[in-house]
């Protein structure tokens, strides 16, 4: 276990960014190591050293040294004389297959925010259309990528070189559904629905003609039908073919927060009781998933909060369940994931600077 570690960031100006700088500001393990926040800087800003954290995102003012902090011009020369030993990147995924390869050949850990290295299987890949598929370079990157989730792959997130943080719906679902499915109790034959619901930050803080306010406010849409990246997470992770399971995403006109609500068929007759234990051992020594015996999560309860919220109901036949899961799209759905992993790669307490 180390003390510490030094830290950066490149990608602070998104959502994502701005809550990964306050948590690692306030993380407890990096009191007096502020990470190093590195990224694009124009002409104008480079003759102050860059531009000051505070400028970009002013809520963060008097968070820990905040106010003397940059997001200086990017360099491998510079992430060197700092001793950066972890980088964040916040990046989109185009610019996270080039700099983490280079990353991890100047002997820096990597946690990727981005969708770049979550994917083992070149078919759920294409969705993103990656100019080096197929090169020897990205095969052998992947091969060192863990995805990380660490109630499903702690063990392997603690030895990784490369983190490849999964994406906010997938987080929702797979954790709802992945210890039933573990268990061999669902009837994939009848299909899975993942119907989910996410607060307009989950598109970026770049504005689109579907995110901006005319739009968004006042309406639910749905998007990304058959097609959404996140589905080849829920394949790969839970262990289903595509058929299996049907995964519609919908904007909602709130800031951040996600809800998905899952429904399943079972083998067999289940009782609440059988379900929660079942639910309650998977998550055993998992400090970031709260899982409800009594009633269904809401958005409201798990926004701020790094949490995942697991709850369901049975039909009085046990053969059918509804499954509800909620969490912070920018926090477990993105940085206060990333921070997790943080914490189990350096041996720290998983749950540290997140509660």
């Amino acid at each position: 276990m180390k003390e510490t570690v030094q830290t950066a960031v490149v990608g602070v100006t998104g959502y994502s960014g701005a809550e990964l700088a306050r948590l690692l500001l306030h993380h407890p393990r990096l009191k007096g190591k502020p990470p190093v926040f590195a990224g694009r800087v124009d002409a104008k800003d480079v003759a102050r050293g860059g531009v000051p954290l505070t400028e970009i995102h002013p809520h963060l003012a008097g968070s820990h040294g905040a106010g003397e902090l940059k997001q200086e011009p990017f360099s491998w020369e510079l992430l060197a004389a700092r001793g950066v030993e972890v980088l964040f990147l916040a990046t989109p995924h185009e610019l996270s297959r080039e700099e983490a390869p280079v990353a991890l050949k100047h002997g820096i850990r990597v946690i990727d925010l981005s969708g770049a290295w979550r994917l083992t299987e070149a078919a759920n890949r294409a969705v993103y259309a990656f100019e080096d598929e197929g090169t020897e370079q990205a095969a052998a990157v992947q091969k060192q990528a863990v995805y990380g989730m660490p109630e499903l792959h702690r063990a392997e997130v603690a030895g990784a070189q490369l983190v490849a943080n999964p994406g906010c719906y997938a987080t929702s679902v797979i954790l709802a559904l992945k210890p039933l499915v573990a268990a061999g109790l669902v009837d994939l034959s009848c299909g899975i629905v993942a119907d989910a619901k996410s607060g307009v930050s989950g598109a970026g803080k770049a504005p689109t003609a579907k995110t901006h306010f005319m739009y968004a406010a006042d309406n639910l849409s749905a998007y990304g039908v058959f097609g959404h990246r996140h589905l080849g997470e829920l394949l790969e992770q839970i262990g289903l073919e595509r058929e299996a399971i049907t995964f519609t995403p919908h904007l909602l006109p709130i800031p951040r927060g996600i809800l998905s609500t899952i429904y399943v068929r079972f083998k067999e007759a289940q009782t609440r009781a059988g379900l929660c234990k079942v639910y309650e051992e998977f998550f055993a020594g998992s400090p970031m998933v709260r899982f409800y015996a009594k009633g269904l999560p809401q958005i409201q309860y798990s926004v701020h909060t790094n949490y995942a919220d697991i709850g369901f109901e049975l039909d009085a036949s046990g053969r059918r369940a509804v499954i509800v899961s909620c969490l912070d799209n920018l926090l477990k759905g993105a940085a206060g994931q990333a921070v997790q992993n943080l914490n189990v790669m350096m041996d720290w307490p998983e749950a540290e600077g997140l509660e």
